[in-house]
This record gives C-alpha cells, structure tokens and sequence, in this order.
C-alpha cells in the first residue's frame, strides 16, 4: 500500500478519535456527567459488573481514582456496590441498566437512527470489510494501551 493511503487513513483515524471523544463528552454533558465518568458508565454496562480492581485493570486508573469515579456514579445512582454472590469478600459494581437508559436515550436514538441511515448505504460486502477494519483497529489499540498502562505501574 502506498504511503499517501497509509497517512490518509491514519489522518482520518485522528479525526474519528477527536469526533468520537468530543462526541460522548458533549453527551455526557447533557446528562449531567463528565466525559471520562459516561465512558467508565459505558464500560461497566457492557461488560456487566466489575469489581474495581477490575475497572482499575482495565482503565489503568488508580484505585482511588477509580474508587471516587464509582462514587460519583453511585451518588447519581447509575451504578451500585452490590457483594459478589460466590465470593463475599468481592464487592462487584452494578450498572442501573434502566436509569442509564433513560439517561441517554435521547441522544442515543437519535444517533443510532443516523447511523442506521449511513449503514443502509453500504452492501452487505463492504459492511463487513468495515467490521473487520474496526475490529482489527480494536485489537490493535487494545494491545498498545495494555502495554501502556503496564508500563506506568
């Protein structure tokens, strides 16, 4: 592949990074949050409950950062501290998956309809070849942020 194609893609790669962080910061300013509590909300909603030596493995926060950020969420009730039911020495943090949902629906309908709209462009072919791009990308960036973070421990 040739250099100009290479940049061109890596310059595009910045945009959609920048866009993307800007994005959720200014959704998690309409519901009241920061941006670094709505991406650490978003985690533990996909992930499901976490204990937060997990949360802090997985962010490379501290675990006092971590600690104030589930505070945070839990004053706002969006999670809670819930003992683990097979180990009771664990205490897992829990997503309010309904109150989150409110929350954010608004803008999350609105986006996923226009994303919906972009997707219905494309063939079932190129669909995939952007999944499997993402999903390579995704690897990629999860590999350099595991080193990163080891690295500053």
């Amino acid at each position: 592949m040739e250099a100009s194609a290479i940049e061109n893609l890596s310059d595009l790669g910045r945009v959609i990074s920048d866009t993307t962080l800007l994005m959720h910061e200014a959704i998690a300013r309409s519901a009241g949050l920061t941006g670094v509590d709505h991406k650490y909300l978003s985690i533990i909603l996909r992930q499901g409950p976490l204990t937060a030596g997990e949360l802090s493995s997985i962010t490379g926060l501290t675990t006092g950062a971590v600690t104030a950020m589930i505070d945070r969420l839990e004053d706002r009730k969006l999670v809670s501290r819930q003992p683990d039911e097979t180990d009771r020495r664990k205490v897992l943090i829990v997503a309010n998956k309904a109150k989150a949902k409110k929350l954010f629906e608004p803008s999350n309908t609105r986006l996923k309809a226009e994303v919906e709209k972009l997707v219905s462009t494309y063939g079932k072919k190129e669909i995939q070849l952007i999944a499997g791009y993402l999903r390579a990308s995704i690897g990629i960036m999860q590999t350099f942020t595991n080193e990163l973070n080891k690295k500053s421990r």
